[in-house]
């Protein structure tokens, strides 16, 4: 099994759709067998579906995720695990035995014209919450 994290300093990066790493994970019988990080080169949200069927993902593990790109990964078969934080390695591991804390129906609304803090890894700045 291919299994990608979106990926920044070591821990699951929490927006799919801006993430500029994925750490890509092969496995076998259970183990992390070889890992290596890979740039998206710039490219976002549904692209991403496509760059990570160019490297036969079977499963994605991620914080928040859109609708859009949900669809998209649906489409290619890709497996997915959002709602997920903390350190890449990790939650590979706990994907591999079965331990894996995510919660399925996490989804990214910073697209659906809501914001909420905190959710994509970022805090507000100088905007109010829910105003756009």
């Amino acid at each position: 099994m291919v299994v990608a994290v979106t990926y920044e300093d070591g821990q699951v990066f929490q927006h799919f759709g801006h993430s500029e790493n994925f750490k890509i994970y092969e496995t076998a019988d259970g183990k992390i067998v070889k890992s290596e990080i890979y740039g998206t080169e710039g490219q976002g949200h549904g692209a991403l579906a496509g760059f990570l069927n160019s490297y036969k993902v079977d499963a994605l593990i991620c914080g928040g995720i859109g609708g859009g790109a949900r669809n998209a990964l649906a489409e290619m078969g890709i497996r997915l695990y959002p709602g997920v934080s903390g350190n890449a390695d990790e939650a590979v591991e706990a994907l591999l035995n079965g331990t894996l804390s995510y919660d399925p129906d996490t989804m990214c609304s910073h697209h659906e014209g809501e914001h909420n803090c905190g959710d994509h890894g970022h805090d507000c700045g100088g905007h109010s919450c829910g105003s756009h």
